[in-house]
């Protein structure tokens, strides 16, 4: 397992799917510039509207199976019958690059991680009511089918928000964005005011 540093931080972007942990994270990746994202490896299919090395690394079952005989997964999980997972080298890797890194996970990965580093981990819930999330989800593209399995599971995710270590209601972006970044400078002791 890999032993954080004294200033390494993860923090962990979780909630519904359709709340916009993504989009939530990239954004306070972008203004915080002391964080860097590891990507996930996933067996499920890849959806029209996603990009592979960008939102997930794409591979079959069969190299799923190796890189976990190899134990190369610092977690993996199974969701909807599809396999989940974060390499540790990866995560040795962008710790090389920046001070701390940020994860897109659900809330069985991001468990994982709490227990495996404990305060070093900060879970940042994203979420939004039932209705947003499918208004959401519609709108980028996904099928009945895929809306309605992400839908089976939204009252669990919401649950999730209460042992969290941080929590907010997306509907609007660039406002849940800003606060999530004082959040993160908080935690990194930078300061990020700047002068007009």
């Amino acid at each position: 397992m890999y032993d954080l540093k004294d200033k390494e931080m993860i923090f962990v972007f979780t909630g519904p799917d359709g709340s916009g942990r993504k989009t939530v994270a990239n954004m306070a990746a972008r203004t915080t510039l002391h964080m860097t994202g590891v990507i996930s490896y996933t067996t499920r299919a890849k959806r029209p509207y996603e990009t592979d090395g960008e939102d997930y690394h794409f591979i079959s079952e069969d190299a799923f199976d190796v890189a976990k005989e190899n134990g190369e997964f610092l977690e993996d999980v199974v969701i909807n019958g599809c396999r989940y997972g974060i390499k540790e080298e990866d995560v040795r890797s962008k710790f090389a690059q920046k001070g701390c890194i940020y994860l897109v996970l659900n809330n069985e990965g991001a468990d994982i991680l709490k227990q495996l580093y404990g305060e070093k981990v900060i879970r940042i819930f994203i979420y939004a009511d039932r209705s947003t999330v499918i208004e959401r989800q519609q709108e980028r593209g996904d099928n009945e089918a895929v809306i309605e399995r992400h839908l089976s599971h939204y009252d669990r995710d919401m649950a999730y928000k209460k042992v969290c270590e941080h929590a907010f209601e997306n509907y609007r972006l660039d406002h849940t964005a800003f606060e999530v970044t004082e959040i993160i400078s908080n935690y990194l002791q930078l300061d990020l005011t700047t002068e007009d």
